[in-house]
């Protein structure tokens, strides 16, 4: 893991800092920049899944080759990031990024579902990168004192970045004006129409594209910017060994299990939303939709963090996994708009969950933060893992209301951990 100029894994985080307070605002916007791209998932899932005719486990292979990402690149990008430095790393995510959105017009002109999935992962790589850049880059900008508060105000620009992207992608991707659909052609005429449909999923991800073009030049200027930066070698598999230990162990397991639960009802919002029983909409105005999901969780962030200042950590952990269990079991239960708006409200009790379960796994780490902080990054596999399953599920039984009980067993499982850790260790 990058460490701050002059650190060393015995002194952590130290008192030193990074004299750059003129990219604050920088990293802030990558915050936005990946937390956005990452929420168009649920936009392109219902479209992709139409497109290409799939069952719930194919459409959710869109995740599975995201978040895959993550336990691929993870520890290869943080070894970039040590040899180029910061800026130039987050220039390599940009540029990795962009590359995946140019991808998306091969998958078009070719009518390929696999060629999509594989753009998919190499977007998703550069976010890694970029996450990898930025996670500490943000902490060391300015003061130690203050770096809690940066941090925080950093992951509201990341909330802000997924509430807004998808309704401005499903304006752009969602809402064909086709008459037809792709169950009722064949041969020539469905590669055709692939093509010209998808066509709005290339737009959206070209105009991505331009500006993420335009932030990497950007990023360039500064590429000087950190003097005196220096990283410290670690081992490739520095920190597994902190899985041994059952509070650390049992915190990044319930990080796998979070990402996986919230990233799996925000795939299927849109397929939920558009169901007869629940509230009927066009598929454009159910993706809209996904933004109360996202932004919930912008606004619990801000309540949260109140709430924890009083409260203890593990017991307020515990209370919104159960209050997730909850509204999932009333939604499955409920018709029209209460059971749609119950299902969006979950994302207002995944707020907190995130830099909870982080901060209670962490405890007394000391000079391991450091490792147990990229082991916790690998960990958010479980957005690959835990929506692939959840699809098979509706697959295999036909309902979106039963396929949420694996989610709710990840709320529960999250709810014990609150439970067990909150004493402090």
């Amino acid at each position: 893991m990058a460490l701050a100029p002059g650190a060393s894994a015995s002194e952590g985080n130290g008192d030193s800092h990074i004299d750059a307070p003129q990219l604050q605002l920088f990293v802030m916007g990558l915050f936005f920049i990946f937390g956005g791209i990452t929420s168009l998932n649920d936009v392109i899932i219902p479209k992709l899944k139409e497109l290409f005719t799939l069952n719930y486990t194919q459409a959710m292979l869109v995740q599975f080759c995201f978040f895959a990402a993550y336990a691929v690149v993870g520890i290869p990008g943080a070894r970039l990031v040590k040899k180029i430095g910061y800026m130039r790393g987050a220039v390599a995510g940009l540029l990795t990024m962009m590359a995946g959105c140019l991808l998306f017009i091969p998958a078009s002109q070719t009518a390929t579902y696999g060629v999509f999935l594989f753009a998919l992962f190499v977007l998703a790589s550069g976010v890694v990168i970029v996450q990898v850049v930025s996670n500490p880059l943000i902490s060391m900008l300015g003061k130690p004192a203050t770096a809690h508060s940066r941090l925080t105000f950093a992951q509201a620009f990341n909330s802000l970045g997924t509430t807004i992207f998808p309704i401005v992608g499903s304006i752009l991707i969602l809402g064909s004006l086709a008459t037809v659909t792709a169950d009722q052609l064949s041969g020539v005429e469905l590669d055709a129409y692939r093509t010209a449909e998808s066509q709005a999923i290339v737009n959206g991800y070209l105009g991505i594209a331009v500006a993420l073009a335009i932030v990497a030049a950007v990023v360039w200027l500064f590429r000087n910017a950190l003097k005196g930066e220096k990283h410290e070698a670690s081992g490739g598999l520095a920190g597994l060994d902190l899985l041994k230990r059952p509070r650390f162990g049992f915190g990044a397991l319930c990080i796998f299990l979070y990402v996986g639960a919230e990233v799996a009802i925000g795939s299927l919002i849109v397929n939920y939303l558009m169901q007869d029983h629940v509230m009927a909409l066009p598929e454009q105005d159910a993706g809209k939709l996904i933004g109360l999901y996202w932004g919930g969780a912008m606004v619990g962030r801000f309540i949260g963090s109140a709430v924890l200042r009083v409260l203890s950590p593990g017991k307020v952990l515990a209370s919104v996994s159960v209050a997730a269990i909850a509204l999932l079991i009333f939604s499955a239960q409920s018709t029209g708009d209460v059971a749609g708006y119950s299902l969006l409200a979950v994302g207002l009790t995944n707020a907190i969950m995130f830099p909870t379960i982080f901060t209670l796994a962490c405890e007394k780490l000391g000079s391991r933060a450091a490792d147990g902080s990229g082991i916790i990054n690998v960990a958010i596999v479980g957005g690959a893992v835990v929506p692939l399953l959840t699809g098979m599920i509706a697959d295999l039984t036909g309902s979106l209301a039963i396929a949420f009980t694996l989610p709710m067993v990840c709320y529960a499982i999250i709810a014990a951990f609150g439970i067990y850790a909150r004493k402090a260790a």
